[in-house]
């Protein structure tokens, strides 16, 4: 039975003591031991450090210690950094706006004193030995210590039991410290990382400096796999915004975004701009709940950003936020877009581990000519053609009881006449054989390409509709009786204020009394379907995100429809030379690693992996 809380007798109003005020403020600053170790590290990247050692006990619970090779704190600035407020990053206004480090609201030294053992240990390289200062009793005495600086923090949350109640295991609270020095590694690549628990070491990053320091750190904390199964993101390099870094390929989603890092000055940060701007970029790749992975960097001049957003400092807010979304948006779009298959071709012809084999291989001679090649890319092109809903129906018409689609027409645009490259050069290889109606096997310099058809010539089909379809408005249809139903009143100002936006996706909502609004016409497409449900999901989006984000997304999925009916179908005998043609413009087109649906249009079988199927070799 809850208790029932009685009005108190009225007390006076007074200044809190500054323990206190400093207990309240650490509750906002220090939730767990990885907190503490953020803040540490912070401080010893701010000092120049190349080098920072994090030692921890129970978890951090009983001793957290991070030392650094940094330019040291003089003797007599030793006190003050504990009291709250002090700090050397910042003196004015004009510099909070435009900070550039790490730290600076002078809060989690005196944060963490307040509820922990701090001792610090420093020493300039201007004096003569360091000196050692005890948080509890003030007490300031030379010491033993190069020059940087060693935070120790000992006891956490010892005056305030009721917080240490709410910590984990310590595995659980090793884990989230060995992630915020993660964290700081992946931005920081030309220092060295060392984590000790427990006398034991359990993670270290070795200084990576240079231009391929930061792929050599990436590779380093997320593995060699990362590396493999991303490609490199560099994206307006002169502009208000450059965003580089690594954007995981579809096929390397995971279930949870545990692997999504993004920073901003290089401060890892948790910005709901920046995760919808990238997952935004894999909506033509990815579909269902699979997560992304990448690392993206975005630099940005600072007073175009708030970093004072939170005590934490892992919220920040943009001055221009849409600015920011398309940057990071285009970026790893424009990453994702060139086929892989390319890169892949690129690396030198896999040996076979069978000498034998090597020796008695037939060269097979490729018997197709380029005008051959071109016949076939015209004759692929033909069927995902766009139609009339009048014309006659082909082999390759729309199946019976198919919507028809009410689409800009234009001529189907005419097949690139690919180069005459050695077969050998063909990223896709060249056409051997068809299997079941279903896959094209082909051979090029690693092994054995297997291609799925109708999903290649899906996204073939799907990009070149979009191209089409660039800047034109999805047609409507009026409804002959308009659904009306009651809307808050941010769909009611989202629908006068996007009427515009709303016409594009072929949609009209108007207002049909103060609290209620009307759908007088929805896409021809969707007819069928519920206009409320689909109003209100546009509503939603429309005031949640950009509008040309919105249309954009409603086009392409409206296109990626059309595109599965137009594509070549299973069971479709095709030529050699259709075959090949299909390779050459999946080699052409962007985004042809993955169909409209997410699922890969090809896998590659290396010769090694060949051999290891029949035991070659043993």
């Amino acid at each position: 039975m809850n208790a029932v809380l009685s009005p108190s007798p009225r007390r006076p109003i007074r200044e809190l003591p500054d323990e206190l005020i400093s207990q309240i403020a650490a509750g906002e600053v220090v939730e767990r031991p990885a907190s503490v170790v953020r803040e540490l590290v912070d401080n010893a990247l701010d000092a120049g450090a190349t080098q920072i050692t994090v030692r921890l006990l129970a978890g951090g619970v009983r001793l957290i210690s991070v030392e650094d090779d940094g330019g040291g704190i003089p003797r007599e600035e030793l006190p003050v950094a504990l009291k709250r407020h002090a700090t050397s990053k910042i003196s004015s206004l004009q510099e909070l706006e435009s900070v550039g480090t790490m730290g600076f609201r002078g809060e989690a030294l005196a944060a963490i004193n307040s509820i922990a053992e701090l001792a610090l240990l420093s020493r300039t390289s201007g004096q003569s030995s360091a000196f050692f200062l005890d948080g509890r009793s003030g007490e300031l005495k030379p010491a033993a210590r190069g020059t940087g600086t060693t935070v120790e923090v000992k006891e956490l949350f010892f005056s305030t039991p009721a917080r240490r109640k709410f910590l984990k295991t310590d595995a659980t609270e090793l884990a989230h410290c060995i992630e915020a020095v993660r964290r700081h590694a992946l931005a920081r690549p030309e220092v060295g990382f060392a984590i000790w628990h427990e006398g034991k070491l359990v993670e270290q990053w070795r200084a990576c400096p240079g231009e391929a320091g930061r792929d050599q750190r990436l590779a380093d904390v997320l593995g060699e796999d990362f590396i493999e199964q991303s490609v490199a993101v560099d994206h307006g390099a002169g502009g208000a915004v450059r965003v580089t870094g690594r954007a995981g390929i579809p096929d390397a989603a995971r279930s949870r975004a545990d692997q999504q890092f993004c920073y901003v000055n290089g401060r890892y940060v948790r910005d709901k701009v920046l995760t919808h701007a990238a997952r935004s970029a894999y909506e033509d790749v990815l579909h269902g709940q699979r997560q992304p992975v990448y690392a993206l960097y975005v630099e940005i001049d600072p007073t175009r950003v708030d970093v004072n957003v939170h005590p934490t400092k892992i919220e920040v807010r943009f001055r221009d936020s849409r600015e920011v979304h398309q940057a990071v948006r285009h970026a790893v779009e424009n990453a994702l877009a060139a086929p892989r298959a390319a890169a892949a071709a690129a690396l030198p012809p896999v040996a076979s581990t069978s000498a034998f084999f090597e020796s008695n291989r037939p060269e097979v001679q490729a018997p197709w000519t380029q005008s051959a090649i071109n016949l076939g890319a015209n004759r692929v092109a033909d069927l995902g053609a766009l139609w009339q809903p009048s014309a006659p129906a082909g082999p390759q018409a729309a199946e019976p009881g198919a919507p028809a689609w009410a689409v800009p027409q234009a001529a189907p645009s005419p097949a690139p006449a690919f180069a005459a490259l050695p077969s050998g050069d063909w990223p896709l290889g060249r056409a051997i054989a068809q299997l079941q109606g279903i896959y094209i096997l082909a051979e090029n310099t690693q092994g054995l390409i297997i291609v799925d058809m109708h999903a290649a010539h899906e996204r073939i089909v799907y990009e070149r509709l979009k191209a089409q379809m660039d800047q034109a408005a999805i047609a409507s249809q009026p409804l002959l009786i308009p659904a009306t139903f009651a809307a808050t009143p941010q769909e009611v100002a989202t629908a006068e204020a996007g009427a515009e936006a709303l016409k594009t996706l072929g949609l009209e909502i108007t207002p049909f009394s103060p609290r209620t609004l009307a759908v007088r016409a929805v896409p021809t497409s969707l007819a069928q379907g519920d206009a409320v449900e689909l109003a209100r999901s546009v509503l939603a989006e429309l005031a949640q995100h950009d509008a040309s984000t919105v249309i954009q997304r409603a086009q392409n999925e409206l296109l990626g429809t059309m595109a599965c009916h137009g594509a070549v179908r299973a069971n479709r005998r095709l030529t050699l030379d259709e075959m090949n043609a299909l390779l050459r413009q999946m080699e052409e087109t962007e985004r042809s690693d993955q169909c409209n649906h997410g699922r890969p249009t090809w896998r590659q079988l290396s010769i090694r992996e060949l051999d290891a199927l029949f035991l070659r070799g043993r």
